[in-house]
């Protein structure tokens, strides 16, 4: 029977060791900065085709005619350019 106590401190004495080595040389996780979490802006933007407001961060946003425009999806961005492509068709016939 002292074999088997005797194999059991070994291997307690083994994962000892593990701690402080591991302890010692792994780096230490909480000690390291973390990236501080995007700051919104507070600016709240609406889209021109659903008329939604959204975080101007989170907004597509298209620049025609040095105006800019905010759209909360890409669906909603290509209704805006085809509206536009079409009203400009219908003014120059």
């Amino acid at each position: 029977m002292s074999g088997f106590f005797r194999f059991i401190l070994y291997i307690f004495l083994a994962y000892i060791i593990y701690l402080v080595l591991r302890f010692l040389f792994l780096p230490k996780r909480w000690s390291q900065p973390r990236p501080s979490p995007r700051q919104p802006s507070g600016i709240m933007v609406k889209d021109e085709v659903c008329n939604t407001y959204l975080p101007q961060e989170d907004a597509l946003q298209e620049k025609l005619n040095g105006k800019d425009y905010f759209f909360c999806s890409e669906a909603c961005r290509k209704k805006f350019l085809a509206a536009r492509k079409n009203h400009r068709n219908d003014i120059s016939d």
